[in-house]
């Protein structure tokens, strides 16, 4: 009995972490100018999600850094505009934009950082862009984001 309860336990914990594992993404940033992602769907079953940016670049963040930043799609240009004229000490994100859902902090070559937002912030059926705005980088680094059941 102990051992069928042990089992049991496990299993239990093992699907946690697999729950888990769906409420997280790895993003990688290129020296290229380019998301290895194009496209994040996120359940709705998620309380929250974990974006973890990396960078696999070698140029540093002053000449090739990048973030990710999340706003619905309509928003996006104007966060990138309003993210230039912020500058990179602010990451090139407006402080207090309430158009900006989440972001990473500006990461250069070899380095990483993460951002947890809650999932009751995306509504179903709205448009969301990924992007970076560092400056001139959104015509190349932008995806979609979406809540999915």
């Amino acid at each position: 009995m102990l051992g069928k309860a042990l089992a049991l336990t496990a299993l239990s914990l093992f699907s946690a972490d697999l729950l888990a594992a769906e409420c997280a993404v790895t993003v990688d940033s290129t020296d290229t100018m380019m998301f290895d992602t194009k496209a994040i769907e996120v359940s709705k079953s998620c309380k929250t999600f974990t974006v973890k940016l990396t960078h696999s670049g070698s140029l540093p963040k002053a000449v090739m850094g990048h973030n990710w930043v999340l706003a619905k799609e309509s928003d996006a240009k104007g966060v990138a505009s309003d993210g230039m004229s912020a500058g990179a000490d602010s990451d090139y994100v407006k402080a207090g934009d309430a158009r900006v859902i989440a972001h990473t902090k500006l990461i250069g070559a070899g380095e990483s950082d993460s951002v947890t937002f809650d999932v009751a912030k995306l509504s179903a059926g709205e448009v969301y862009e990924f992007l970076c705005t560092f400056p001139g980088h959104i015509a190349m680094m932008k995806g979609s984001l979406k809540l999915v059941d």
